[in-house]
């Protein structure tokens, strides 16, 4: 397959972050934010008494108590030495999977009641009838994502839907057979493009353009984005990117690259399991293909539940080949058995079989919390932990510009993957050590924190805005201290020019 690794660019990574924000003057900062209150209260950014200010000012404080969150004798791995068994554990993962909602329970135990009590008949009794209950949250959903109800789907799971959707639109020509993807793609993501590209013929190595960083860099440059676009899109049959990427917690600019890869021809699709729920998405107005995403991770529907699918209004009415079911058969006809299919308009149209009805209420119950708050108020919190995170990273383990690793053999010190500019970055930072990663995990754990790491340097480290706050950040930073103490015997055996 491709690799398409820009040549290396005269400013380092850093530099040029700093360069975007002296070149928009218009834009505020959230650490500038976080030092006028620091300033105007006369507290220490590294004092636990700002960090309980912060979160006396937080308007979304009290979403906290829509969720279980888990304390420290509940958790496993924990040293009872070392924590407060009452006290909350540290839970920073929910980039991976967010925390339950305290309804989730009482919903689920309304849908087991049904099925107790009526059998057959809940298919079309109760809030969440099992007929059409993936209907009766697509409303929710869509305005979490930015589109109409028309638009969103909620089916499946997150590679069940992209391997649908890619039927629809990888549709290679002789000239038009490339995909362009990330280097570092999800590898779900990965072996749906590679197996796409087998179903059709082709060899994978011939379809996929996978572009890698700069060297020396973590994350892709937009520029280098558009660039590849621009020399070899008449070449690309789809361009189908992550919105948020899953090991640097890079955020994408989804507008710019679809607008770049449509002039040039192509449809242009996201995988959005790390945006969703994390950031503002507008995909009817950014004019999107299609999207998929997962609901377990920042939406906080339990693992493995059901997913979403998202094909804008333009393609409702496509004839382009697809997969179908009975389930994409229009309510109002679908029982008459005829075998006469008339499919939905819209996603729903890309249903296969009947909703699981004992998924639905989990998700509902994370919906109803995201209806309490709005992205908008969500993101601005997000900026302001994760900024206030970052700033305590680097007061305390920037490695000195100028210094190389090997010269800094005996430091300990962490490196962010993840953009510096607040506006490229979802709730994530990407944390890379010079000490062994295992051992600092198990460290971490033994102090009650949850993160999870991913070889081999990066533990990813995400205060969710809904459910974390700045004294959760606060107390990582005593106990990021404490392990990195215990875990520096194995400094000597980490590789720090792999990323």
């Amino acid at each position: 397959m491709e690799m398409t690794t820009p040549k290396k660019g005269a400013n380092h990574y850093q530099k040029e972050m700093s360069s975007i924000k002296i070149i928009d003057e218009s834009y505020k900062h959230p650490l500038l934010e976080l030092q006028q209150i620091a300033s105007e209260n006369e507290l220490a950014f590294d004092h636990l008494k700002f960090a309980r200010l912060m979160d006396e000012k937080d308007p979304l404080r009290h979403l906290r108590n829509e969720f279980h969150y888990p304390k420290m004798s509940e958790i496993l791995h924990t040293d009872p030495d070392l924590v407060d068994a009452q006290e909350d554990c540290i839970y920073f993962c929910g980039n991976s999977l967010g925390l339950c909602p305290k309804k989730t329970k009482e919903y689920m135990d309304v849908e087991l009641d049904k099925w107790a009590k009526r059998g057959v008949q809940g298919h079309t009794t109760g809030e969440l009838p099992w007929a059409w209950c993936d209907e009766v949250l697509e409303a929710d959903m869509a305005k979490i994502v930015g589109c109409t109800q028309e638009e969103v789907s909620i089916m499946n799971g997150l590679t069940v839907n992209l391997h649908l959707l890619l039927i629809s639109f990888y549709r290679p020509s002789k000239d038009r057979y490339k995909i362009l993807c990330e280097d570092k793609a999800f590898p779900s993501d990965h072996y749906t493009f590679e197996s796409q590209a087998r179903l059709h013929g082709f060899n994978p190595q011939d379809v996929m353009i996978c572009l890698k960083p700069r060297e020396g860099e973590f994350i892709l440059r937009l520029e280098d984005i558009l660039d590849v676009i621009e020399k070899k899109g008449e070449e690309i049959a789809v361009v189908c990117f992550s919105g948020v990427q899953y090991y640097t917690g890079q955020l994408f600019d989804i507008p710019t690259i679809t607008k770049a890869g449509q002039a040039k021809g192509c449809y242009v699709g996201w995988d959005l399991a790390h945006a969703v729920g994390n950031v503002p998405l507008h995909l009817h107005d950014w004019q999107v293909d299609f999207a998929c995403w997962c609901t377990y991770k920042y939406l906080n529907a339990g693992a493995g539940c059901l997913a979403g699918l998202f094909l804008h209004e333009k393609h409702r009415l496509h004839d382009f080949p697809r997969l179908m079911g009975w389930w994409g058969h229009n309510l109002t006809t679908r029982f008459k058995m005829d075998n006469n299919m008339e499919v939905y308009p819209g996603a729903r149209g890309y249903r296969l079989s009947n909703t699981p009805g004992l998924l639905c209420p989990s998700l509902k119950a994370s919906l109803e919390v995201f209806n309490k708050t709005s992205l908008e108020q969500l993101r601005q919190k997000s900026l302001l932990l994760t900024a206030y995170l970052e700033h305590l990273i680097k007061e305390s383990y920037q490695r000195p510009e100028g210094k190389s690793p090997k010269e800094d053999s005996e430091a300990i010190y962490i490196d962010i993957f993840t953009p510096s500019d607040p506006r490229q970055r979802g709730a994530q930072l990407s944390l890379a050590f010079n000490v062994c990663i295992e051992q600092l995990f198990k460290e971490l754990e033994k102090r009650g924190v949850i993160c999870d790491k991913r070889l081999p340097r990066v533990i990813r480290i995400t205060p969710v805005p809904m459910y974390c706050s700045f004294e959760d950040v606060h107390r990582f930073m005593g106990c990021l201290k404490d392990a990195l103490i215990a875990a520096k015997s194995s400094l000597s055996h980490v590789d720090v020019t792999k990323v």
